[in-house]
């Protein structure tokens, strides 16, 4: 009978699913999105910078399982005004003054946007030439900012990628110089590699060497 009943739930999604990728519905939703993040930032600094909920909150607040029918935009921009926006620590508020200065900006906003609406998979040329190519003229572009050497550039047979965060960024230089040594002294011999660092080193640095193999 369970069975059934789940049977007869998972047809009517189905039968009453919308196209996910419908033009006017994204316009509509993504108009509400906007506007809901603009009046966020318009009154981020009556906000707690820190937030006040306990931990384990949000277990309270939601359901305890999957929903089985799709929830309207309004439901879900109510649970995130109610519920998330509690749980989150404004590091764009004027009153934030921890760890590194916040980092969005309406640029950066919207060219996620355009990323995700586009759906850029950038693993090769093929799969994306513009993003090979764009990532390609970025790089130089910062390497020449830096005044770096031209073989530091793709325009001097070198190159690079973006990298989301710093901790990604040193993972992979960890795992290129490991790669390097390897291939002088023989993959066998990982465990005689070391890493120096500062005292004032991030903690990622021990953490991309704990993940690319060289034991602390």
């Amino acid at each position: 009978m369970g069975n059934l009943q789940f049977d007869e739930e998972f047809e009517n999604i189905l039968s009453s699913n919308k196209n996910p990728l419908d033009p006017e519905e994204f316009r509509r939703q993504g108009h509400m999105i906007i506007d809901f993040l603009a009046d966020y930032y318009q009154n981020i600094e009556t906000f707690p910078v820190l937030s006040q909920v306990e931990p384990g909150y949000l277990q309270n607040c939601l359901p305890k399982s999957a929903p089985y029918s799709p929830e309207s935009i309004e439901t879900i921009l109510q649970d995130v005004k109610d519920y998330i926006v509690p749980g989150l620590t404004h590091w764009q508020s004027p009153n934030y003054f921890a760890f590194f200065p916040s980092s969005g900006s309406i640029a950066g906003f919207l060219g996620e946007m355009l990323s995700t609406g586009f759906n850029v998979v950038g693993f090769n040329w093929m799969s994306s030439p513009a993003a090979t190519e764009l990532e390609s003229i970025v790089m130089d572009w910062l390497g020449e900012m830096l005044k770096l050497p031209k073989a530091f550039l793709f325009s001097g047979n070198g190159g690079g990628v973006l990298q989301g965060t710093t901790c990604e960024a040193i993972l992979g230089i960890i795992v290129t110089a490991r790669d390097q040594m390897l291939s002088k002294i023989g993959r066998g011999n990982i465990q005689k590699l070391v890493v120096y660092g500062s005292d004032q080193t991030h903690c990622s640095l021990q953490k991309a060497a704990q993940i690319a193999g060289i034991h602390p």
